[in-house]
């Protein structure tokens, strides 16, 4: 029976086994994502020491990068992967040990969770072009897609089961499962076929190393506006964990309560997008600036929203917009970028997001301090319109010029009205 053209990726036997492992390994993540932070609270009684932990995370993405994106070009993705997730799957028994010690002082977790930070940076990028390996360029955008909508489920599932299992079994036992996870991903990897697999072109002896792909970026105009886009869009439009919790506390009084509930609408919203996203055959440059201004349009708009329920509302498509943005850059990074340097643009656009999420949250945060909630939102939102708009028009001029043919291996036009494509189907 033929599938739905929103579910096609499940055509291939590869990506059903790794959609599965998808799924429990993001649940798990998410799980071990609360217990650290929870534990990192009970042990410091710091909201400050939880920011720190989530910092050591980031850090390395930004310093490492480069280097897992010049691996991705020259290994074979599907050995860093495993590699990557046994390290990982370590560590998280490596946390549970150490959390059902007792540990009076957080360092250990936080070496814990720097050393993870840097495993991701390093092997990021191979997973990004393990996903094209899995379904080939034609079925990526779709795959990244459901990605997506997987991603949204386990992150719900994840923090629902956290707080069972916290309370049943304690904080060791949401580490436990989350190395328990990292099994499914494994198994999954083992059981591919291999003939099943579609290969992606290596780096040539002259292409090698960061210098080259650093250069690239440099030399690609609609790489360097896509990734200044995705930069503002990810700084001020979308670090929606801290102006929902300002908003909620303070104009909308909602409480924890209203922001638990904001949380769960915008969880919702990412699962709507991630398949209207899935829905379409080609995720085009086109998209982009459309879907940027009409998040940026919506932020706006949250912050005159004189209710709960109203900002509430606004979230389903700001949220839903914002993966639709997510999955067309990967897309257009994964499918536009030459195959020898793909993963050194997909570390480029790792470190693009690392950056926004740290100089977004901080400066979100004293904007809210400093002007009230609803001011900073409209603001962030009409710098965000204003970045879209500037990125439509050069987006629109290197069209007319030419520029935006694609240089992936199957050699076709890219540009605003042309090209299949994804969100990274990242385990973790």
């Amino acid at each position: 029976m033929a599938l739905p053209a929103m579910l096609r990726s499940l055509r291939h036997h590869n990506y059903r086994l790794w959609a599965a492992a998808d799924l429990i390994s993001v649940t798990g993540t998410w799980m071990q994502v609360l217990a650290l932070n929870w534990l990192v609270l009970s042990i410091t009684h710091s909201a400050t020491s939880v920011g720190l932990g989530l910092l050591l995370q980031a850090v390395p993405t930004l310093a490492l990068a480069p280097l897992g994106g010049a691996i991705a070009d020259r290994l074979p993705a599907r050995r860093v992967v495993m590699a990557g997730q046994s390290v990982q799957m370590a560590l998280s028994a490596l946390l549970a040990l150490l959390a059902a010690g007792d540990p009076s002082g957080p360092m250990g977790l936080y070496a814990i969770s720097f050393v993870s930070g840097a495993v991701t940076a390093l092997t990021s990028p191979s997973l990004a072009r393990f996903g094209m390996e899995i379904v080939g360029p034609e079925d990526l955008s779709n795959a990244l897609s459901l990605g997506s909508v997987l991603s949204s489920g386990g992150r719900i599932l994840g923090m629902s089961l956290a707080g069972v299992v916290i309370a049943v079994v304690g904080v060791p036992g949401a580490f436990a499962a989350n190395a328990a996870s990292f099994a499914a991903v494994l198994a999954a990897l083992i059981l591919m076929r291999h003939r099943e697999l579609h290969e992606v072109p290596k780096a040539a002896p002259g292409e090698r190393g960061v210098v080259a792909g650093l250069r690239h970026v440099l030399r690609t105009p609609w790489l360097l506006v896509t990734l200044g886009l995705a930069f503002v869009l990810g700084s001020l439009g979308r670090n929606y964990q801290v102006t929902m919790a300002a908003m909620s506390d303070g104009p909308l009084h909602g409480g924890a309560g209203g922001y638990g509930a904001l949380s769960v609408l915008f969880a919702v919203g990412t699962v709507l997008g991630g398949l209207f996203a899935a829905s379409r055959s080609r995720l085009s440059l086109a998209l982009l600036p459309v879907m940027a201004v009409a998040c940026s349009v919506g932020q706006m708009a949250s912050g005159v929203a004189p209710n709960l329920p109203v900002f509430g509302a606004l979230m389903l498509p700001i949220a839903a917009a914002a993966v639709v943005i997510d999955t067309t850059v990967s897309t257009r990074v994964q499918l536009d970028s030459p195959g020898g340097l793909r993963g050194r643009v997909i570390a480029a656009q790792g470190m693009v997001g690392a950056a926004s999420g740290a100089a977004g949250g901080p400066a979100l945060g004293a904007m809210c301090d400093l002007l009230g909630p609803r001011a900073a939102l409209v603001l962030a939102g009409a710098v965000s319109v204003t970045a879209a708009l500037a990125a439509g028009a050069a987006l629109l001029r290197l069209r007319r010029k030419g520029a935006l043919a694609r240089t992936g291996p199957d050699q076709v036009p890219a540009g605003l009205p042309h090209g299949p494509a994804p969100r990274r189907m990242a385990v973790r």
